[in-house]
């Protein structure tokens, strides 16, 4: 095995079970992931685990010294701040296309199918039907697509009046 460097461990899904009523998540002032666990704090990261096929799911909150704080199987089992700090975190870990401008959504049997404009380009994507854009704390957007990849609409205001009304018919 000579010539091997050692790689960064993949996050594992059984390492870490803490209840998540008792798990809370919160922004630091400074933008860290702050873990609250029976009264013990921890700065944290999110790393999604296996299985890939649901982004949203099985995600790892781990430590400065990457070690597994805790497994969030669920967010929907969080509480709702906790939510939405862990979602904040995942949009600022993930790598996110910024929409510059919504060309075409289009609803077909199961799917809906979005042609839009990024800072890296012209992209389309499809996301379920009953997969809905998140707001975000600043008020953005964070749209998933079916392969887990992620779109945000920071300033929905500032968007052209086309891309405002092709959006808002499907914004719940």
């Amino acid at each position: 095995m000579r010539g091997l460097t050692s790689r960064r461990r993949e996050p594992s899904c059984a390492e870490s079970q803490v209840k998540t009523e008792t798990l809370r998540l919160e922004r630091s002032r400074d933008g860290r992931l702050i873990a609250s666990i029976d009264g013990t704090e921890h700065a944290v990261t999110v790393s999604r685990c296996f299985p890939w096929s649901d982004p949203m799911a099985f995600l790892s909150l781990r430590d400065t010294e990457d070690a597994e704080v805790a497994l969030v199987a669920d967010p929907l089992s969080l509480d709702a701040a906790s939510r939405v700090a862990l979602e904040s975190a995942l949009a600022d870990a993930s790598f996110v296309f910024g929409v510059r401008a919504v060309i075409d959504l289009d609803e077909e049997v199961e799917l809906r199918t979005w042609h839009v404009s990024t800072e890296q380009g012209e992209r389309r994507f499809q996301t379920r039907l009953d997969d809905w854009p998140r707001k975000l704390p600043d008020g953005g957007l964070l749209v998933r697509d079916v392969t887990g990849d992620l779109y945000r609409i920071g300033d929905v205001g500032g968007l052209d009046r086309q891309s405002r009304e092709r959006l808002w018919a499907f914004v719940d």
